[in-house]
């Protein structure tokens, strides 16, 4: 395995605020912190997972997958998903899986600014370098679109599929169902960013990652989850995705995304106290370009499989057209479940496991 210079890993935690970390958040003993070598977050601790099953050892994995979180999510939103994998591929077949937490996230450091989509993709180009990532199967949701895409299109050979659920990296449509409506109209997503306090950020992840679909089940899950957060009968998942954000940095860092959302896939402009002004419009741009010339039916035609959660803005008709449009070996190859929300990875595990084990060869 070639190693990037100057990375090295390590087996301990650093200054992750998670104290308890749920017996299935990653397979037994996999578990390792990068020490990010470069950038902004050099010296901080970057967790990933890098697990095989199946096989006898002794030869090539049949398949690399790869899971790209967003925000404010963990690699623990995956945990149904790779379980599935696991159980549906063919006896035999052997699977590398790999998984990581973004800084100021999960097991990994905590935050130390205001951190976007760029930032995380420079850290997990370090991560794909050391691990020297190929053949990928590239699952990526929410934020992990632009995260994902945005470290491996630069060597777009690395990717052989892409796996896509409740993304974008094209820009979204200003009219319609967007985060400046969505959820509801007196309280869009994109304002969350702004209005809530820092101290009172770690409650809204829990909330809305498990929450049904529609404003009034959202209210009802916001009052059930007040109750059962007094009362101490959290589930361990609400228990994790709360902690990950009771401190300062982690929850300043996990707003600055939801603040975005307004212009996401525009690209966007911003102060951060500590690294000055800073701007993603550049990254955007490469990666809308260079999607469709790399993986497109002119270029390596890679496979690609889509899943949508339909009550979200990423999921709606003009957003799947768009990654239509750039890749058009994705017709056909869509699932849309009406009655469900964003985290779709956290409902629909079944059946997105089917896809990346069908689209991968894992079958």
């Amino acid at each position: 395995m070639t190693q990037a210079i100057g990375c090295r890993v390590e087996a301990t935690p650093g200054n992750t605020p998670i104290t308890h970390i749920p017996d299935d958040y990653m397979p037994a003993g996999s578990g390792r912190w990068l020490i990010l070598p470069e950038g902004p977050d050099a010296g901080k601790k970057l967790f990933f997972y890098d697990h095989t099953f199946g096989g006898d050892g002794k030869r090539k994995v049949d398949a690399t997958l790869v899971f790209v979180h967003g925000n404010p999510e963990s690699s623990y939103t995956y945990s149904q998903v790779i379980t599935e994998v696991e159980r549906q591929a063919a006896a035999g077949k052997s699977c590398r899986v790999v998984a990581m937490d973004h800084i100021g996230f999960g097991l990994s450091d905590q935050a130390s600014f205001e951190m976007v989509d760029m930032h995380h993709a420079n850290n997990l180009k370090q991560l794909i370098a050391h691990l020297n990532l190929t053949e990928v199967t590239l699952v990526i949701h929410d934020w992990g679109g632009a995260i994902g895409t945005g470290a491996f299109i630069d060597t777009p050979e690395r990717v052989k599929h892409l796996v896509l659920m409740n993304t974008t990296i094209f820009p979204m449509p200003l009219q319609g169902m967007n985060c400046t409506n969505f959820p509801m109209r007196w309280l869009p997503w994109n304002t969350l960013g702004y209005r809530v306090p820092w101290r009172l950020w770690k409650h809204i992840p829990p909330i809305v990652m498990f929450s049904s679909v529609g404003p009034w089940k959202m209210i009802t899950r916001t009052l059930d989850y007040t109750l059962r957060a007094i009362s101490g009968r959290l589930t361990e998942g609400e228990v994790l995705y709360r902690d990950m954000f009771k401190t300062r940095s982690n929850a300043l860092s996990s707003k600055r995304n939801v603040k975005q959302t307004k212009v996401w896939g525009h690209g966007y402009r911003y102060f951060d106290k500590d690294q000055g002004w800073q701007d993603n419009r550049a990254f955007y741009q490469n990666m809308q370009k260079k999607v469709p010339e790399c993986w497109g039916p002119s270029g390596q035609h890679i496979g690609v499989r889509g899943f949508w959660g339909e009550w979200d803005p990423c999921a709606r008709a003009e957003v799947r057209e768009q990654w239509q449009e750039a890749l058009p070996q994705l017709s056909g190859h869509m699932q849309t479940f009406p009655e469900v929300g964003h985290f779709v990875e956290e409902h629909k595990f079944v059946e997105i496991a089917a896809g990346i084990v069908e689209v991968s060869g894992l079958g």
